[in-house]
């Protein structure tokens, strides 16, 4: 079925293979392949695999980048902070009993979300054919003006 949809692609064809986003999302923050579903997504705890072991689709040209940290950041910041503010209001605790729960929280949530959260990064590139999973290179979408030599 792969191989008849790249085919289609390459020929110009109308019809190309599905790719729902919510369900490639969803794949990625499982750590399985976007594409087929069956495949390892990583091969160490950060390193996504070069490709799909079950459908052979390549993973090694995405560009995941910074944006996992930011939403884990994001995510476990609003967490702990409303965590803190709710522990403040019911129990008073000093500075150090705080610091004592909420730093290991913070770090063991945000080490914990950090691979599910690049795999869903992972999915979303996929189901959107960026970065080279459209079957093309990634270029710019317009073109600067050539320079003014009299300028």
């Amino acid at each position: 079925m792969k191989a008849t949809a790249m085919e289609n692609l390459r020929l110009g064809g109308a019809k190309s293979e599905e790719r729902p986003v919510g369900r490639s999302i969803k794949r990625g923050l499982l750590g399985i392949c976007p594409a087929c579903g069956r495949g390892r997504l990583f091969r160490a705890f950060l390193k996504s695999v070069d490709a799909c072991d079950a459908c052979g689709e390549r993973m090694d040209h995405h560009r995941a980048d910074d944006f996992p940290p930011y939403i884990v950041v994001t995510i476990v910041g609003h967490v702990v902070l409303g965590g803190y503010m709710m522990t403040d209001l019911v129990l008073p605790l000093s500075t150090w009993q705080h610091l004592a729960i909420w730093a290991p929280v913070t770090l063991a949530s945000a080490v914990a979300l950090m691979q599910p959260v690049k795999g869903a990064v992972i999915g979303l590139q996929w189901a959107l054919k960026m970065h080279g999973f459209g079957g093309h290179e990634d270029r710019p979408e317009d073109t600067l003006p050539p320079r003014d030599a009299s300028a």
